[in-house]
């Protein structure tokens, strides 16, 4: 949404409450994945690995250029130079590479999140 509303409209709708979720969603997900890796380690030369391996990998590139993304939010809406009236309005002038893994990886990241539990559960049908 907020990608799609910044190429038609110009404007972020939500991005404050995207920022705060993916903060907290951030704290969530490190501790997920602490618990699921200390089960199923050590890697295995399995196809539900590998894509496991790059979910993490992606995900871990998404959480990271979205905080970093957080904090220029935050610098620029609670900064030393506080926007208040129309100007509180203003999008944040985001690194255009940085906004663009962010956006990348988070198309990745559900890509390989859908094919690692498609595979776990094409290896449960089986067996192995």
């Amino acid at each position: 949404m907020i990608f799609w509303s910044r190429l038609a409209f110009g404007t972020t709708p939500g991005e404050t409450l995207h920022v705060v979720a993916g903060l907290l969603l951030t704290v969530v997900y490190a501790v997920y994945q602490w618990r699921h890796w200390s089960r199923v380690r050590p890697f295995r030369s399995q196809l539900d690995y590998a894509m496991g391996v790059l979910a993490a990998a992606f995900m871990a590139l998404t959480n990271l250029t979205g905080l970093i993304l957080g904090s220029l939010w935050w610098s620029y809406r609670f900064g030393p130079h506080l926007r208040f009236g129309p100007a509180a309005n203003d999008a944040v002038r985001y690194p255009p590479l940085l906004s663009a893994a962010h956006n990348i990886g988070s198309m990745v990241v559900l890509a390989f999140v859908g094919a690692h539990l498609g595979a776990v559960l094409m290896r449960d049908r089986r067996g192995v």
